[in-house]
């Protein structure tokens, strides 16, 4: 009879623990991908949901600074004021339950720089005197900073693009006024 070899020992420990190390294995790949495509799928309709929620928390920024001609050109505008219309928007039950909504989905720079913006809208009363002159750009920069961070939750992570970098499409002397403020 021949003797057994550790050698032999080792084949047979290799041949029972191969498939059990590949089923282990399986089932833990299996496992992460599972839970990689459903945070990709849960990020995909967070997205969409945010996306409705930006474009509706920023519908009355958008009012107030666009400019009077864009404003008076639409039919429907017709002897409204812009700045009652923005302002009656966001004090109402709807706008504050978009607030909600943003605090609950959206990432932590999105919500802090919309909370910066509307702190920023609930101190004005109080020192209008004082920051008449600076509204303007006070306004730009908290309202440039909020657009960048939803920028960046859209999946822009490593975007270059600053506060004055989102207001110039859309303003028309964001470049002298970012010089002006700037110097």
């Amino acid at each position: 009879m021949e003797e057994k070899h550790w050698i032999d020992y080792m084949v047979a420990i290799g041949s029972i623990a191969t498939p059990i190390l590949v089923l282990v294995l399986t089932a833990v790949g299996w496992k992460a991908r599972s839970s990689v495509e459903r945070r990709i799928e849960l990020e995909n309709k967070l997205r969409d949901d945010r996306i409705e929620i930006y474009n509706q928390i920023l519908e009355p920024f958008v009012i107030l600074l666009m400019s009077d001609a864009a404003w008076k050109s639409d039919k429907r505008n017709k002897n409204k004021d812009k700045n009652e219309i923005a302002t009656n928007k966001m004090l109402t039950l709807e706008y504050r339950r978009l607030g909600f909504k943003l605090s609950l989905m959206a990432p932590d720079p999105v919500v802090k720089a919309y909370n910066d913006l509307m702190q920023y809208l609930y101190s004005m009363e109080e020192t209008q005197a004082d920051k008449k002159k600076s509204f303007l750009t006070d306004m730009l920069k908290l309202l440039g900073t909020f657009l960048v961070e939803i920028r960046k939750s859209m999946g822009n992570e490593a975007t270059k693009l600053d506060h004055w970098d989102m207001c110039e499409w859309w303003m028309s002397d964001a470049r002298k006024l970012k010089s002006v403020t700037c110097a």
